[in-house]
C-alpha cells in the first residue's frame, strides 16, 4: 500500500475516532435532554449541541465508513461478478460518482460556510451557542475527508481493476 493511502487511512481512522467519541457523546446528552424535558427543564445550548455533535458524527465519520465498507452497497448483481469486474465498478464508481459529487458539496457549501465565517455566525436560537461558522464548516471537510477515502480506495481497487494481483492488503475489513 502506498504512502498516500496510508496517510488518508490514517486521518480517516483518526477522524473516525472522533466521530465515535462524538456519538457517544450525542447519546449521554440526548439522554440528558429528555430527561430535563421530561421535568420541565430545557437548555438550547444544550440542544444546539446535540445537533453540532451529530453533524460532526456524521461529516467526520463520512471517510471511515467508506474504509471499512460500512456505507449501503447494494451486492444483487457484483456477487456473481469476477473480482476484477467488481475492482473496475468500484474504480468506475468512485470516478464517475463519488468524487463528483464530493466535489459538488465542497463547492455548492463554500459560500454557505464561508458567509457563516464572516459574519462569525451563531444559533439562530435566543441563548445558544456561538460558533455556529464551526458546525458548518464540517459540510466541505466531510466531503473532502469523503473524497480522499474514496482516492484510497480508488487506489487500492485499481491494480486487479487492471489485471494485475491485488495486493493481501488490498481490502481494508470492517471490525468486529
Amino acid at each position: 500500500m502506498g504512502s498516500i493511502q496510508k496517510i488518508i487511512d490514517g486521518t480517516s481512522e483518526v477522524c473516525g475516532h472522533v466521530a465515535a467519541l462524538a456519538a457517544t457523546a450525542l447519546v449521554v446528552l440526548t439522554a440528558g435532554l429528555v430527561l430535563a424535558f421530561s421535568l420541565g427543564v430545557g437548555s438550547v445550548r444544550l440542544q444546539d449541541l446535540v445537533l453540532w455533535l451529530n453533524a460532526g458524527m456524521v461529516m467526520l465519520g463520512l471517510g471511515y465508513a467508506l474504509k471499512y465498507r460500512a456505507h449501503v452497497r447494494i451486492d444483487v448483481f457484483s456477487s456473481r461478478w469476477s473480482a476484477r469486474t467488481v475492482a473496475r465498478i468500484e474504480v468506475l464508481g468512485i470516478l464517475v460518482l463519488l468524487l463528483p459529487l464530493c466535489a459538488a458539496i465542497a463547492w455548492l457549501s463554500f459560500d454557505y460556510v464561508a458567509m457563516s465565517w464572516r459574519v462569525s455566525e451563531r444559533s439562530a436560537s435566543s441563548g445558544g451557542l456561538a460558533g455556529l461558522y464551526l458546525a458548518k464548516t464540517l459540510l466541505p471537510v466531510g466531503a473532502l475527508l469523503l473524497a480522499l477515502q474514496g482516492l484510497a480506495e480508488g487506489l487500492r481497487a485499481l491494480p486487479l481493476a487492471l489485471g494485475r494481483p491485488a495486493s493481501p492488503l488490498a481490502t481494508t475489513e470492517p471490525r468486529a
